[in-house]
C-alpha cells in the first residue's frame, strides 16, 4: 500500500521548537499539500511549502550554505517527492541501496551539514526503516547510521516512534 509521510504541521513544529499535533499527509501522488498564505496566494507542493517555512523561521542555512550546497539540497528534495513518496516495496530496496552508497562518504545527505534534505528524507524514510528486519538494516549500515543520528536531533522526531537501527556489536581483534 501507500506509505504516509508526516505532515507539514509536524515540520513546522520542528522549525519552531513546538510540536503541532499528529496529522498525516494523504500520501497519494495525486494529493498535493497546500499552505494558505496570509501574505499572498496559497503555496502548493511539499518542497515549495517546506522551503517557505524554513525561510519564515529564519533558518535558511537548512537550504544549503553555498550555491552548490543549495543545488544538492534541492536534488534530494526532488528525490524525496519523485522517488520516495509512494514507492513500492521493491522500489524501497533500490532507494535504500542508493542512499547507502551515497552515505558511505557523507555524514548528511548534502555533505557535512544538516539540511532540509535530511529532515524531509528522514520523515519520508521512517516507515521504510520501521518495516526492516535487523538483518535488512545491517545491509544498509550507512543509512542506519544516518537515520539513527537524525532521529536523535532534538525536536525532530516528535511523535514518530524511535527505531532501533543498529545492534551493539562486539568486535574481535582481527576486525581492527
Amino acid at each position: 500500500g501507500k506509505r504516509r509521510a508526516p505532515c507539514l504541521p509536524l515540520f513546522q513544529g520542528f522549525l519552531s521548537g513546538t510540536e503541532q499535533g499528529r496529522c498525516y499527509l494523504c500520501g497519494f501522488k495525486l494529493w498535493v499539500p497546500v499552505l494558505q498564505n496570509n501574505q499572498g496566494p496559497p503555496l502548493v507542493g511539499l518542497i515549495t511549502i517546506a522551503c517557505h517555512l524554513v525561510k519564515e523561521a529564519k533558518r535558511s542555512n537548512l537550504l544549503g550554505e553555498s550555491a552548490e550546497g543549495r543545488a544538492v539540497v534541492q536534488q534530494w528534495l526532488e528525490y524525496r517527492v519523485t522517488r520516495l513518496d509512494g514507492c513500492t516495496k521493491e522500489d524501497s530496496k533500490t532507494i535504500l541501496k542508493e542512499l547507502n552508497i551515497h552515505l558511505q562518504d557523507n555524514v548528511y545527505l548534502a555533505g557535512n551539514h544538516f539540511t532540509l534534505a535530511d529532515t524531509l528524507m528522514y520523515y519520508g524514510i521512517h516507515p521504510l526503516i520501521v518495516d526492516l528486519t535487523v538483518q535488512e538494516k545491517e545491509q544498509y549500515l550507512n543509512v542506519a547510521r544516518w537515520f539513527d543520528h537524525i532521529q536523535h536531533i532534538p525536536s525532530l522526531r516528535h511523535h514518530l516512534p524511535p527505531v532501533v537501527v543498529l545492534r551493539n556489536r562486539i568486535y574481535t581483534s582481527r576486525h581492527h
